[in-house]
């Protein structure tokens, strides 16, 4: 729960000392470590619903380790399940993992009994994951448009120059002509947010397909006569070189444009992503500065998991894992569905009812 606050141990040290509780780092990590055991069950659950998904999405951020008296760089991986876009209805879900670098090795050893559609950023670490002749079968990438649009957003933007304190840089037109284009391709897809398989592919088929055929002839025209050095060139090759993985969307209802935050046809932010789910990883730094060693990264994951999970499902974390720890015991195994967020919220609700 520390993390779900971003609040380091050393600090909960000091907080209860100042209550007149004495309790030293070690017996707080001890307590992690205890929670994390007696959670160890429904986590497993979680993690068995996230890869028994047919499309998720993956993504990763540093995470700062304690080695030797200086810090190296880690990872926190993040897969999300989460089919409400195309209408499913299976709860959402999110597994994190950790690992010491950020070596293609992780994601392939994370998802190695997994295939399925992966809507993630280019990162080549995910190739093997993609290879033909992978066992069980080999992976579908969907390219993330965020991702895209960022590096020409970039290019795109004065404001964000004089925010910097810098002389507003000129505007790139292709690059602002680009952001307009995408811009439509996310209209047109946002009105179809949380449709079914089948209609979202028949609506991209007839309204979105075209529209990125005349981006992709456009951008090709148009980087044909740039210089390979020109930023706005390298941002055109991020996509063109990568075509067939931006595209995948307009081949399966399933597909997303992003792996950022999506925004449904009412304008309210439901969906459940990795950028999303790693936010509280980025606001953690800001507290907890770094993990105290491996395990003090995967128990991270592990916590991170639980609560990203517990939010996805508009569930008060603090106030479920408070109740699950208190009743995880004596609880037996048959019942342990029971304890999970989604069927933890309906059981509190029902019985606030009666």
């Amino acid at each position: 729960m520390a993390s779900g606050q971003h609040q380091p141990l050393n600090r909960q040290a000091e907080r209860y000392a100042r209550e007149g509780v004495e309790l030293s780092q070690s017996t707080l990590a001890d307590q992690v470590g205890a929670a994390a055991a007696a959670l160890a069950p429904l986590h497993a659950r979680i993690e068995a619903h996230v890869m028994a998904a047919t499309r998720l999405h993956g993504d990763d951020t540093t995470v700062p380790v304690l080695a030797k008296g200086r810090t190296r760089t880690g990872r926190l991986w993040v897969y999300v399940r989460d089919d409400r876009p195309f209408g499913g209805q299976t709860p959402p879900a999110a597994l994190f993992r950790y690992s010491p670098d950020r070596r293609g090795e992780h994601p392939e050893a994370h998802l190695e009994a997994w295939s399925g559609i992966l809507q993630a950023d280019a990162y080549a670490g995910f190739g093997g994951l993609y290879a033909e002749g992978r066992n069980p079968a080999p992976v579908v990438s969907a390219l993330c448009w965020a991702h895209a649009r960022r590096k020409f957003y970039e290019l795109a933007d004065i404001a964000a120059g004089t925010r910097r304190g810098k002389a507003a840089p000129s505007i790139s037109p292709l690059a602002l002509e680009a952001v307009r284009r995408i811009d439509g391709i996310f209209d047109a897809e946002r009105a179809i947010n949380g449709a079914s398989v089948d209609a979202r592919l028949d609506a991209q088929r007839e309204t979105i397909a075209p529209m990125v055929a005349d981006l992709e002839r456009w951008m090709r025209d148009e980087r044909a006569r740039l210089s390979r050095h020109a930023p706005v060139a390298r941002a055109m090759d991020y996509m063109l070189r990568r075509w067939p993985g931006f595209a995948t969307f307009l081949e399966d209802g399933r597909a997303c444009l992003t792996n950022s935050e999506p925004v449904n046809a009412t304008g309210s932010r439901e969906q459940a992503n990795a950028e999303r789910a790693l936010r509280g990883v980025a606001l953690g730094r800001k507290a907890w500065l770094f993990a105290g060693s491996n395990r003090g990264g995967e128990r991270a994951a592990f916590v991170y998991g639980m609560i990203a999970t517990a939010k996805l499902n508009s569930v008060d974390p603090h106030a479920w894992l408070a109740d699950v720890l208190a009743h995880i015991a004596d609880m037996p195994a048959s019942r342990l569905d029971d304890l999970l967020p989604w069927n933890w919220a309906a059981t509190v609700t029902t019985a606030k009812a009666a």
